[in-house]
């Protein structure tokens, strides 16, 4: 209703709103182009505050014509202030963005598969697929299992087994590849080619993508229609990182808030991180890695909106940094210890990252910040479980309580 189709985002040429990824003039990636004075004319936000708080509140500006198939009870998850970390870290105003309890598969990905599963239906597809880390096999499984499509989920053949057993569930064929992600994503871009079937990430991801400017719209109505002085986001395709850039200044073009000052900083894994990498070389050709990290959801070497990562973050003032594993995993810790949230390897990238910007005074102490939380630590236990204390044993009686745990105070003296 508000989109007048597809346009490039190299050449600007103008296509229409169709199954299509990529310009056939000068091979740069589509996104959907919007009718912003229309949209003016009709959205404010009296009447976004009205609606039900899902991701569809939002409706005006995501690329549906038809009414959504899924995701009613997706987005609007909590934003929370950290008191807590906030005193740990030292800095005045930190909140944290909780995607790990969102519904229905506890990620980030449920508002991305919402947007592409509705437009799939649109376009008259059957089946739906996915090249994935994890996380977006969960979401593709579980709303295709809803909206009544054939699915079928590929995924490197190392992924950690909560997130297998969190797509099996709901019935998608799940195809294993020997190789990584980005192995996964050639692979699954030859198979589009040849089988009418909706890829979220390949020939819908110029739609699936918009879904991403949910999460910064929910923050800035969620801090009373004030956009954060500065956002920590994990990178792994770089597509959210850039769409919470492209949300900022939507909103700005609708008069929502009054300037674009929020600083936005990339985190990545060191096993994987080449956006981070052209950020401190100031380089904007993004360099592919073979990853090697925990952190198997960001563990894209390739980045399909590597370049547009890079750009969001230069053009909005910010930084970006990367940690080893044992950060990481100390990360989850620190969050999980400080506001009771367990994340998963991507969130204890993007919590370790923040406290390092914040010890190099990247970020200032006395600015708001918001850390992104993409996904829920249950899926990820294996990554931390041999650094944590182990469980204490007794006999069932009131000797061998008092017995044990005075030994134990000992020890932690």
């Amino acid at each position: 209703m508000y989109t007048k189709g597809l346009k490039c985002r190299e050449c600007g040429m103008e296509y229409p709103k169709e199954p299509l990824y990529v310009c056939e003039y000068c091979f740069g990636p589509l996104e959907v182009d919007y009718d912003y004075d229309k949209i003016k004319k009709m959205l404010n936000k009296d009447i976004i505050i009205s609606r039900s708080k899902n991701l569809w509140r939002y409706r005006e500006l995501l690329p549906i014509d038809a009414d959504p198939v899924v995701g009613l009870q997706s987005g609007f998850t909590p934003l929370v202030r950290a008191k807590n970390l906030e005193k740990k870290l030292g800095v005045k105003e930190l909140y944290i963005k909780d995607d790990s309890v969102s519904h229905p598969t506890l990620s980030f990905k449920d508002r991305v598969v919402s947007v592409a599963i509705s437009k799939a239906k649109e376009f008259g597809f059957d089946t739906v697929a996915c090249a994935s880390t994890g996380n977006l096999a969960n979401s593709v499984s579980a709303q295709s299992a809803a909206a009544r499509l054939k699915c079928f989920v590929f995924i490197p053949s190392d992924l950690e087994s909560g997130k297998i057993v969190s797509s099996l569930v709901y019935g998608p064929k799940v195809v294993a590849v020997e190789g990584n992600y980005d192995d996964v994503n050639r692979l699954c871009s030859e198979i589009g080619n040849k089988y009418r079937w909706a890829f979220v990430n390949i020939n819908i991801r110029p739609y699936y993508a918009e879904g991403s400017k949910t999460y910064i719209y929910e923050i800035v109505e969620q801090l009373g229609w004030r956009a954060p002085d500065n956002i920590v986001v994990p990178v792994a395709g770089g597509s959210l990182i850039s769409k919470i850039w492209k949300g900022l200044n939507e909103l700005h073009k609708l008069g929502f808030i009054q300037e674009v000052k929020t600083k936005i900083y990339a985190a990545q894994a060191k096993g994987c991180s080449p956006v981070v990498t052209a950020i401190k070389e100031n380089n904007e050709i993004i360099k592919p890695v073979k990853p090697k990290t925990i952190a198997k959801s960001l563990a894209i070497g390739n980045p399909a909106d590597g370049y547009y990562a890079f750009k969001s973050v230069s053009d909005s003032g910010g930084w970006g940094e990367d940690v080893s594993d044992e950060e990481i995993v100390e990360g989850i810790k620190l969050l999980a210890i400080t506001e009771g949230i367990f994340t998963e390897t991507a969130g204890g990238v993007t919590v370790a990252v923040t406290k390092k910007l914040i010890e190099q005074g990247k970020i200032p102490k006395d600015e708001s910040l918001v850390i992104s939380i993409t996904g829920n630590g249950l899926k990820t236990q294996e990554s931390i479980r041999t650094k944590l204390e182990n469980v204490i044993n007794i006999k069932a009686n009131i000797n061998s309580f008092e017995e044990v745990l005075a030994k134990k105070c000992l020890e932690n003296n």
